[in-house]
């Protein structure tokens, strides 16, 4: 393997290493599995890759990923269009409809709010959220957020953003440990916290 042929090897290797649950020595792995293999995986990646790259978006209205302006979710009319479920990220949404339990919409708000980190209600997709519950259609929104300092930061500012509305702002109850993640928990455990949400 020539020069070139090594730092394109390399850089696929470091680019995956930045991938969650990857570190050098597993992107490495990943890599050489992928070019011994390469009509079975390496092909078919390269081009998933490129079609997700070239046709996948941000859902106009909840911020799913879709590949057109709505998501199935948002354009499903068999949804119930007066509850909105609130999320932290799309790893989120996915772990609440893994468990099949809630049948509205939801809202992504693409993270928490954090001092430190630098993110404020701006950064996050809060003011989207206020505009959907402007319309009056609106009767609950669930906050399915981390149980975090700063998910449960987050949670009491939106619950006060939301207070002049009049909608009903329910969080998840038992279940959901303290730090423990949505996408982490199994379906049951989201099942049942849903099904027990509280008044926040």
């Amino acid at each position: 393997m020539n020069d070139a042929e090594g730092a394109a090897v390399d850089r696929l290797i470091a680019l995956m290493a930045r991938l969650p649950g990857l570190g050098p020595r597993s992107a490495r792995r990943a890599v050489l599995t992928m070019i011994r293999k390469r009509a079975l995986l390496l092909d078919p990646l390269a081009k998933a890759m490129t079609d997700v790259a070239a046709t996948v978006r941000e859902c106009a209205r909840c911020g799913n990923i879709a590949t057109s302006e709505t998501c199935a979710i948002c354009a499903d009319p068999r949804r119930a269009s007066g509850e909105i479920c609130v999320v932290e990220t799309v790893a989120d949404l996915w772990a609440m409809e893994r468990a099949g339990i809630f049948r509205g919409r939801y809202h992504v708000l693409g993270g928490v709010l954090s001092a430190l980190d630098g993110v404020g209600p701006d950064t996050l997709r809060l003011p989207e959220l206020t505009a959907r519950t402007a319309g009056g259609d609106i009767s609950e929104v669930i906050l399915a957020l981390n149980a975090t300092i700063d998910g449960q930061t987050t949670a009491h500012y939106i619950a006060d953003q939301l207070a002049p509305t009049g909608v009903s702002v329910t969080s998840l109850a038992q279940g959901v440990p303290i730090g423990g993640e949505l996408d982490y928990l199994d379906d049951g455990t989201i099942g049942a916290a849903l099904m027990a949400r509280r008044a926040l």
